[in-house]
């Protein structure tokens, strides 16, 4: 599948690729997915929109996160 790669860090507002590696909070795995090219822009709309509502930075991992554990939460595979 063409597409773009976009690699997503811990999701906690780092836009630098500075941070350490080495400490995953909250139980993070660090992955590289491929996304279709339209679910960028909504990644980003989303983060926005969650940074203004919540007053926390929230970022495209953090709102592939959101997204994932809703699926799953649905699909009874989380509670």
């Amino acid at each position: 599948m063409a597409g773009h790669k976009h690699d997503e860090h811990c999701g906690h507002g780092h836009h630098d690729h500075g941070h350490d590696h080495g400490e995953h909070e909250h139980g993070l795995v660090e992955v590289t997915i491929e996304l279709e090219d339209e679910h960028i822009p909504a990644l980003d709309e989303v983060a926005a929109e969650l940074t203004k509502e919540l007053k926390q930075n929230w970022d495209r991992g953090a709102v592939v996160r959101l997204a994932l554990s809703e699926f799953f939460s649905r699909r009874g595979k989380i509670t």
